[in-house]
């Protein structure tokens, strides 16, 4: 569609023109009980013009405008409506534009989504708008820095609640037909990407929240928890409102600044493409937060942070946003540094730091190694380009070197500067240079100093390694240590580095403890001396990046390998081990430790790991090592070798524990053979038991897809099955067991319903993908391998972003992983060089996982 992809140019030359000073937006979503898929959207837009006369637009995708209206003249709407644009011809210095139109509701997760639930046929809907899906639901300048207040009216049908950023002005009004109209506050200045509007016959919980502040005033905050009535009964309400208080208590201590948005609701929401979004005063989560069965801590863990992180957003991206998203990480790696740092200040929570260095770094690591690689602050030509950018490194490698700033600057400098950040830019729009700054003001390293540290961290990319180099006398003693550093060839920036170097050794109890530890600055150079350690005695085991402060790979010398080797489960500290862990990790991926060596240390001393979020981690790395790393030769024993463990370990953990239910979950995806099998079958059908194992919905699933992978199973037992469990959560894993049975026709199906039609939402096109994608399965995949380069063009050209999106990274065929592969992706690479950016990214991407993988396979078998 013309126009859709505005590009940074477009949005800069708009900027420059227009001041917004309100919208006032109308929806009639009483059609969302009906088959119509459209709603009526009205806009009231008032703006001003620097330069009278003038020509500019409005953003709009809809199916239908109905009338346009620019300062009091009537538009026809053939002539100057495109599909999604508004032409604004001859401006005036104070404008009025209303937009009156049908707009579409959504079974993407784009705009306005529809949700119909199964349990009781009731509807559902939510908005979800980053970076710029607004303008699916009311006219307006998509753009982050044509920030205005926001008067939301809505009419819906009269047995529902209806939430909007801003409380009601009053009682809703009912209608003649019974409908009841909602009219809410105007927000404070906001931008398009963070309204937002949920309407359905929700579950709601509430309480309140309040602080005195400084100045005498009470500060009141009213609290609300919603959820589909169909998951009431699992909604622990009184959990997420004790991790709310706790975020609010922490930011307001920290940051020095008033929570701006009046209210603070959060909505668990169905079919939703992200983890959650920071809409100001109306949070959304999807609603796989809520949990129908027995999780572990690490899922309560995990919950915790994203309520902290999307909170944090209340301060840093909506009060103070961003002007274009190439500074998308000014919200997005402060959010995500903001959600562990508060979490483990804050509440129960304590192992937030030993998951960001297992879990999220490992996110960044993987994104930074891509061909497509950029800098935190990126190059964002256009939405396309913004799209792709909520990766690993603008949220966890941004993140991490905001863990290295506060150990650069210190933790009150950086938390000083916060603040003086908010005051000076509450409500507006920022750069790098206004958030340098501050930082340069108050950490007393100077302007220079800034400068630098950002030109090394935020505007390079790549990922250094560091390891220890160490000569030591007869004695053992250190006579001479020193950090390497390296760069990757094609991202060659070394840089500077804070880190705590740590010395390991064996205690009499077997235990690998910390004798010493040195903090450093480590320098923008190949080698840096540390004298700190000469004279002291050699180590069993030396981390480069003890306490995880700074963001590179940590490599080991050859004595802290083979203590690794013999004695990871041993190291005490749990954070130290987490880092070791995802050394380890890195090797393997980087085909410098063959993957089957990897698996054995897994197998070894993973049933040690106290820290169930690494266990759990460690699980999901193992399944995929064994789909991409491990040789062809090797994969039959070792999946064996991987089920016979996780078998060992589920009858060894403690009953009822969390490490038992995540070994359940793992063998159960592990199981191998028919003996396998036939316990799997077992433990489904009630004939075996492991004492304490509780057979939850969640785990008869995991158990029944198992069954059908293996071919135990079959459609039979899914129908069954999703009887039993007639919801949401039911029908999508059901879809993907489906998906993932070992036919021709299952794959034929999936494909089918993915690639050749557009009936799916989008939960259940992720569904299908990943039942398409099984390891075991590589034989039946590969017949799509050249069906999936000849669509590619028309998939991105025809779908939403978010569905093509999913498509050309969830369908690429990395398991028919041969050289042939490789360079029938290159040829596909060569021969569309005009292809859109955003599409030719993906792709490049894929094709460097892939070759990824063949390198660890030739390492492996070696």
């Amino acid at each position: 569609m013309p126009g859709t992809n505005l590009t940074r140019d477009e949005a800069r030359e708009r900027a420059r023109l227009l001041d917004v000073d309100s919208y006032a937006v109308e929806l009639d979503l009483r059609s969302a009980l009906g088959e119509t898929g459209v709603f009526r959207s009205r806009t009231t837009l008032r703006f001003r013009c620097a330069e009278p006369g003038v020509d500019s637009f409005a953003d709009l995708l809809a199916p239908k405008v109905h009338s346009v209206t620019l300062n009091g003249r009537e538009l026809d709407p053939a002539e100057v409506f495109d599909g999604s644009r508004v032409a604004l011809p001859g401006l005036a210095a104070e404008n009025e534009l209303v937009v009156d139109a049908d707009c579409a509701y959504s079974h993407t997760g784009e705009g306005l989504h529809r949700f119909v639930d199964p349990v009781d046929g009731e509807v559902y809907l939510y908005t979800q708008y980053e970076p710029a899906d607004a303008r699916r639901v009311f006219a307006n300048f998509e753009q982050p820095d044509l920030k205005a207040p926001f008067s939301f009216t809505v009419t819906a049908p009269g047995h529902w609640e209806t939430f909007s950023n801003s409380a009601t002005g009053g009682d809703p009004v009912r209608g003649e037909d019974g409908s009841l109209t909602w009219s809410f506050s105007p927000t404070p200045r906001i931008s398009t990407y963070i309204t937002a509007v949920v309407a359905g016959p929700y579950h709601v919980d509430r309480d309140s929240w309040s602080r005195e502040l400084p100045d005498g005033r009470l500060l009141e905050i009213p609290l609300g928890a919603l959820c589909r009535k169909s998951l009431a009964q699992y909604f622990d309400s009184d959990e997420i409102f004790t991790v709310t208080k706790q975020g609010l208590d922490f930011f307001h201590d920290e940051f020095d600044y008033p929570y701006p948005f009046g209210k603070y609701d959060q909505a668990f929401v169905p079919e939703y493409n992200i983890g959650a979004m920071e809409n100001p005063g109306l949070v959304t989560f999807r609603e796989e937060y809520i949990y129908r069965s027995k999780v572990t801590e690490a899922a309560y863990e995990g919950r915790a942070n994203v309520i902290l992180h999307e909170m944090a957003h209340m301060w840093f991206g909506d009060l103070v946003t961003m002007q274009w998203w190439d500074d998308l990480w000014l919200k997005e790696s402060f959010a995500d540094f903001m959600g562990a740092f508060s979490q483990v200040e804050a509440t129960k929570y304590q192992a937030g730091w030993i998951t960001f260095a297992n879990r999220r770094k490992a996110w960044a690591y993987r994104q930074d190694q891509l061909p497509t690689t950029h800098p935190i602050t990126a190059d964002i030509r256009d939405l396309e380009d913004a799209k792709l950018n909520f990766d690993g490194i603008t949220y966890a490698k941004g993140a991490s070197v905001l863990k290295q700033l506060v150990a650069y600057a210190g933790r009150d400098a950086f938390l000083e500067g916060a603040r003086r950040y908010f005051k000076r830019h509450a409500f507006g729009n920022t750069t790098l240079n206004d958030l340098l700054a501050v930082l340069a003001e108050t950490s007393g390293r100077g302007t220079e100093a800034m400068a630098e540290w950002s030109r090394a961290w935020l505007q390079t990319a790549g990922v250094n390694v560091l390891t220890p180099e160490l000569t030591v006398d007869a004695e053992g003693r250190i006579t001479d240590f020193a950090v390497l550093q390296e760069a990757a060839e094609e991202q060659p920036t070394l840089r500077p580095h804070r880190v705590g170097i740590g010395c390991y050794d064996l205690v009499e109890d077997g235990r690998l403890v910390r004798s010493a530890r040195v903090e450093v600055d480590v320098q923008a150079a190949a080698r840096t001396s540390v004298p700190e350690l000469v004279g002291k005695p050699r180590p069993a085991l030396v981390l480069v990046n003890d306490d995880d402060l700074t963001y590179c790979k940590m490599r080991f010398d050859e004595r802290s390998l083979d203590t690794l080797r013999a004695s990871l489960g041993d190291i005490e500290d749990p954070l130290a081990r987490a880092l070791c862990w995802s050394a380890v990790w890195n090797m393997t991926r980087d085909g410098l430790m063959p993957a089957r060596d990897y698996l054995d240390l897994l197998l070894r001393f993973s049933g040690r790991e106290t820290d169930i979020g690494v266990l759990q981690q460690l699980h999901t790395q193992a399944g995929m090592t064994l789909e991409q790393y491990v040789a062809p030769e090797g994969r039959e024993a070792a999946a064996q070798a991987l089920a016979e463990g996780a078998l060992n370990e589920l009858r060894a953990a403690a009953p009822g524990g969390d490490h038992q239910l995540a070994w359940a979950r793992f063998f159960a995806h592990s199981a191998h053979s028919e003996e396998d099998l036939r316990l799997v079958s077992g433990l489904l059908d009630g004939t075996a038991r492991i004492d304490g194992l509780d057979v939850d919905q969640e785990l008869r699933w995991a158990l029944l897809s198992a069954l059908v992978l293996g071919g135990a199973a079959g459609e039979a037992e899914l129908t069954a099955e999703q009887a039993r469990d007639n919801t949401a959560s039911g029908r999508r894993l059901a879809t993907a067991a489906r998906a993932s049975a070992p036919t021709a026709e299952a794959k034929a199906e999936a494909w089918r319903l993915v690639v050749e039609t557009d009936e799916l939402p989008n939960a259940l096109v992720e569904a299908e993908i990943a039942g398409f994608q099984q390891s075991s399965q590589r034989e039946l995949v590969a017949p799509y391998a050249e069906p999936y380069f000849e669509v590619l063009e028309k998939v991105w050209a025809e779908r939403s972003i978010e569905i093509a999106l999913r498509i050309v990274k969830g369908l690429f065929p990395y398991l028919v992983d041969s050289d042939a592969t490789l360079a029938r992706t290159d040829t596909w690479l060569a021969e569309h060089e005009d292809a859109a950016p955003a599409l030719r990214r993906l792709v490049r991407e894929c094709r460097d996982d892939l070759a990824r993988a063949l390198r660890a396979q030739a390492c492996d078998a070696r």
